[in-house]
């Protein structure tokens, strides 16, 4: 567990940007920074303007810097739920260790193999969460460090999401001149803080009112176990009113702060407020109920999609009840409202922290809280994942020397290294662990590959590791030269063959024969 550090979070949302700067001491968590900036080149909740987005970034860490007094490097960085995919994945290896001590490294390689699964090309992975371990059988376990056992099993969840938002957010950040230290989902961070521990235990719905779009989730065994989003936010109710009052955006905005109601029937018709409208150069007088019914119709537009879709995965009845949060649900009577659709247990989460009592902060908050809470698995876990995406991306970039430094002591996938031959290491198992797995990345490097892995070698003998890829491992023979582009041996005689003038092989004299000779002996060297 850490005892000091600085936790900064950035929430990029699409009516503004928070900064969110906190002192972790002694297991407390104390506020001591805050940046808002008005969000520009977002659309529900999506990035549509990297430029824009960073110039954004770029003005609330400044602000949050001037407040906490600390230069921000490195934050950690909420993703929607967009799309998001949760699947289960697992893990098996051999522990390493001779005295058979289960270590963190055996940890961190049972957690490399559990993420060895075909993930399709337009998705990323976002986190790996363990859930339990198995050492030789007995299951349960949450920490097996310290442990004696020959196997270890991981059981985890895999979050995915589309690799187009989870790119524009690592390019934004990046080119803001800061550094990704973790990526947290929104709905788990909101969790943290929002619920107690026997909501998160027993099944709580968050209904997380943003700007650009409102998401549904469950959160049942301390997991997300289910996220939903529906399109439409806060930003919507404002457009409404600026369409139907013929007003402009800010003007709505403001309107909507001052007079806005959610239930219409709750407000007066006698009573009016001045609107600047467009074209004309005097106000215009506009009742609060009128106001009201087009702030409610939206609103039940809202709470209808999403009463639907938890309806179909039976979640309207969960012990936990709902919570809502987020910006938009800060407008008079969204609570009543919402309780018409979800019944009475029904309740609206704020921010106690000085200075920030706003659902608006609530993600923020969440995620400092969450990184602070992570135990020493799940940091793991995490730091797998960083140095893994690292590894990749330095592979894609055509660095080798950044790529080895992760490749280091971690069993290998299948697809890292591609169209290559692996020997075993220790000359025919078939364990995938650290003892027995794949042959590190320098001596695949000092192997020629195969022209062609459609044909195998006669005398390979096949493997398919846990993300169904089948490959081959070599015995130390000849290769076939019909794996070559080059004439096999019957196609000479053998005086045409032996008779061939030998020259030196480092010039270019002598014949055809010599040449392939040469060939042959500088490969076998």
């Amino acid at each position: 567990m850490r005892n000091q550090e600085i936790i900064v979070s950035l929430d990029i949302g699409t009516t503004s940007i928070k900064v969110v700067v906190a002192e972790y001491m002694n297991g407390q968590v104390n506020i001591i920074g805050v940046g808002n900036e008005k969000s520009r080149g977002l659309s529900r909740g999506v990035i549509v303007d990297i430029d824009e987005t960073v110039l954004s970034i770029q003005k609330a860490i400044e602000q949050a810097e001037r407040k906490a007094n600390v230069k921000i490097n490195e934050v950690v960085v909420g993703v929607p739920s967009n799309k998001l995919a949760i699947d289960d994945c697992h893990g098996m290896i051999a522990v390493a260790s001779e005295n058979r001590e289960i270590t963190a490294r055996d940890v961190d390689n049972v957690i490399s193999a559990a993420k060895v699964r075909s993930v399709p090309p337009e998705r990323e992975v976002i986190a790996i969460l363990p859930e339990e371990f198995i050492v030789d059988g007995f299951n349960g376990i949450r920490d097996p460090r310290g442990m004696i056992g020959v196997r270890l099993e991981l059981y985890a969840r895999l979050m995915t999401g589309p690799r187009t938002i989870i790119h524009n957010i690592r390019r934004c950040v990046e080119k803001a001149g800061l550094s990704i230290s973790e990526f947290v989902i929104q709905p788990q961070a909101i969790a943290t803080t929002a619920l107690n521990q026997d909501e998160r235990e027993f099944g709580t719905v968050i209904i997380d009112m943003g700007g650009g779009q409102t998401s549904a989730s469950i959160i049942y065994d301390n997991q997300l176990k289910y996220s939903f989003v529906d399109q439409e936010g806060g930003d919507y109710v404002t457009k409404d009113i600026s369409v139907i009052l013929n007003t402009s955006l800010d003007s709505a905005e403001r309107i909507k702060r001052e007079y806005g109601y959610a239930i219409s029937s709750q407000t007066s018709p006698e009573e009016y407020f001045p609107v600047e409208t467009v074209g004309r150069k005097e106000p215009v007088r506009v009742d609060e109920r009128y106001l009201s019914e087009i702030i409610e119709a939206r609103l039940v537009q809202i709470f209808e999609t999403i009463r639907e879709d938890l309806e179909a995965v039976d979640a309207l009845d969960l012990p936990g009840g709902f919570v809502l949060t987020g910006g938009a649900s800060s407008l008079p009577g969204v609570l009543e409202l919402a309780k018409k659709y979800f019944g009475s247990q029904v309740r609206i989460y704020i921010p106690e922290q000085m200075g920030m009592r706003n659902p608006v902060y609530t993600t923020s908050v969440g995620m400092v809280e969450y990184v602070s809470k992570l135990d020493e698995v799940h940091q793991i876990a995490q730091s797998t994942f960083r140095a893994q995406r690292a590894q990749h991306a330095a592979a894609r970039e055509g660095n080798p020397t950044l790529s080895s430094q992760y490749d280091s002591g971690r069993s290998q996938s299948y697809d890292d290294f591609e169209n290559t031959y692996y020997q075993p290491r220790d000359g025919g198992g078939q364990q995938f662990g650290p003892q027995g797995g794949f042959a590190g990345p320098e001596q695949a490097r000092q192997r020629p590959k195969s022209p062609s892995l459609s044909q195998p070698h006669p005398n390979a003998q096949a493997f398919q590791d846990n993300s169904n890829h089948t490959g081959y491992y070599t015995y130390n023979e000849p290769q076939d030269p019909r794996y070559n582009d080059y004439p096999s041996d019957d196609q000479y005689s053998e005086e045409e063959w032996h008779n061939a003038t030998v020259t030196d092989p480092t010039t270019n004299e002598g014949g055809f024969v010599n040449k392939l000779r040469a060939y042959f002996q500088t490969f076998f060297d």
